[in-house]
């Protein structure tokens, strides 16, 4: 069994330590963002039209992350 180099505590696994609420409010907010920029862009109706979606997907993806434990 490994430890953490800052604590006592055994090491997570990858996914304890990916799913946690900081990368994971990250790429949420990431999400968001293209969606803004996709409904801003002039060149393609095609990103204009999935725009909403993204952004509401992104949305609803901080709201579940933002429970998730520290």
């Amino acid at each position: 069994m490994s430890l953490d180099a800052n604590s006592s505590m055994p090491a997570g696994s990858f996914a304890d330590r990916i799913l946690r609420r900081g990368p994971l409010e990250a790429v949420a907010t990431t999400i968001i963002a293209a969606g803004v920029v996709m409904l801003m862009q002039p060149f393609s109706l095609t990103l204009y039209s999935w725009s909403f979606a993204t952004t509401l997907f992104g949305t609803v993806m901080f709201t579940i992350v933002s429970k998730v434990r520290e």
